[in-house]
């Protein structure tokens, strides 16, 4: 039976990567150091034979026993709320913890998987953004401590197939949405509905008109284990092309909602203006595109939301 390690398995993207390679008949080993993590999105896993689950921080040494085929990093704050609240373990997991999970990956003989993102891109100057965009990313400002980080972990990653010929792939997460989603995340998505569910004002920053592009869970999942199963190690981008404004957005949540007010408030520093992805690479090279449109997907999170928002 193969056997995989995911890191950050009680997150919200490592909570259903786990859930998929259970159901493709693998061992899943899930650990996390349940820093933003939650044992809840995990907890239907723990009575099956094949899941095992280790509390731990991949910024200190890693060690499993037996075999490892497969290690999927997803370890790390992801979103602005955290990182700023947690700036020095933001940037320990993906250089430390990369490191750790590289070289345990080259004593298991695994292929390894890091989670980066479209922050690599910073506030891009190219519109939609490809893989071969160097980015717009400004180091010490309150976002380079996730933006620097990921970027590291891309490099090393690099380095060590280069050096070491370990089996390594990339993949450039852009937003992701869906159950499991934490209510005080801070993101987007997560804000709205738990604003609009208590009647509170529906925060948006700037004017709105900054751009995303989001993309369901599950479609990212399978373009992870798609990726994951491919001969290819360099960065791929793994997103939703179809684009929208964070006002209209949030317009479509308190129109679903059925109440929600607007109040704007200042733009975060260097927060993009544009995100959207080109995944022409995806495509060509792994056959995929998202099949979850935003109004079915939207539709099942705030089924989600419903219960867990208080």
């Amino acid at each position: 039976m193969k056997r995989v390690l995911i890191t950050g398995a009680a997150g919200f993207l490592g909570s259903h990567l786990c859930d998929r390679f259970i159901a493709e008949g693998m061992h899943v080993i899930g650990m996390d150091n349940l820093l933003t993590g939650s044992l809840s999105n995990i907890e239907h896993l723990f009575p099956l034979e094949h899941f095992e689950f280790y509390h731990h921080d991949v910024s200190k040494f890693v060690h499993v026993p037996g075999h490892i085929d497969y290690i999927l990093h997803f370890a790390s704050p992801a979103s602005p709320i955290d990182y700023l609240k947690m700036p020095i373990q933001t940037l320990k997991v993906s250089s430390l913890g990369t490191h750790n999970l590289l070289g345990f990956a080259k004593v298991k003989n695994a292929r390894i998987l890091v989670a980066s993102t479209s922050e690599v891109y910073g506030d891009p100057l190219i519109h939609p953004q490809k893989e071969d965009y160097w980015g717009n990313v400004n180091p010490i400002g309150p976002r380079g401590v996730y933006d620097e980080a990921k970027r590291f972990q891309e490099a090393i990653t690099m380095a060590y197939h280069n050096f070491h010929g370990l089996e390594t792939r990339i993949v450039r997460i852009f937003n992701t949405y869906g159950p499991r989603m934490r209510v005080e995340d801070g993101r987007a998505l997560p804000a709205f509905f738990s604003q609009a569910i208590r009647d509170e004002e529906i925060t948006v920053f700037g004017d709105g008109s900054q751009t995303r592009s989001f993309c369901f869970v599950d479609d990212l999942v399978e373009g992870i284990y798609r990726l994951l199963m491919s001969d290819y190690h360099l960065p791929v981008n793994i997103g939703n092309p179809e684009e929208i404004s964070i006002l209209d957005f949030a317009q479509e949540v308190i129109n679903m909602v059925g109440k929600g007010r607007l109040a704007f408030r200042p733009l975060p520093m260097d927060d993009p203006k544009q995100r959207r992805p080109d995944i022409t690479l995806a495509q060509e090279l792994l056959g995929w595109n998202p099949r979850v449109g935003r109004k079915e997907g939207v539709a099942k999170t705030y089924e989600y939301f419903k219960k867990v928002v208080v």
